[in-house]
């Protein structure tokens, strides 16, 4: 099984790769790779108690592939932000990545992420908030930015 110690860790140069696309022909590894992410992301929630979604290349699959599980689970393939509010907001960040350090970063207070769902169907998804920020911080791994190279400021950092 997929563990907390299979999640690349800060300083890993795979994490600073931008992804490719998912093509159509692999839609029948998506699953295996989904299944993947949900043990890694499951096994962070016992150990250090977060964890709302977890990106592919999180664990070196350089794919634009997003798993979210907050209230359903939902796969997002090669998704992509659109119409991001002007309006920002302040919060502290988590990483599996790293995950005893928080980072403070501005993100989009709102949204819209389009993307391919698991049955290769295009769907869209109006983001706010928490919502917003997670797909903000995910589709950032896609493409190789980590939440410490947004940080505000030098002081932007604190242990959990």
């Amino acid at each position: 099984m997929t563990g907390a110690r299979d999640i690349l860790k800060l300083g890993d140069p795979r994490l600073y790769q931008v992804c490719e696309d998912v093509a159509f022909e692999e839609l029948e590894e998506v699953a295996g790779w989904v299944q993947i992410l949900h043990d890694a992301m499951s096994d962070i929630r016992r150990q250090y108690g977060f964890g709302r979604g977890i990106a592919a290349p999180q664990l070196g699959i350089m794919k634009r592939l997003i798993y979210i599980d907050i209230d359903r689970p939902i796969t997002m393939i090669n998704p992509a932000i659109e119409h991001p509010s002007e309006a920002m907001f302040e919060l502290w960040d988590d990483c599996m990545s790293f995950p005893n350090l928080l980072v403070k970063v501005k993100r989009h207070k709102s949204l819209t992420v389009r993307y391919i769902d698991e049955y290769w169907k295009e769907q869209s998804i109006n983001a706010e908030d928490a919502f917003s920020e997670l797909v903000q911080h995910e589709i950032d791994h896609l493409n190789g930015i980590l939440c410490t190279m947004r940080a505000i400021d030098n002081k932007s950092f604190k242990y959990r």
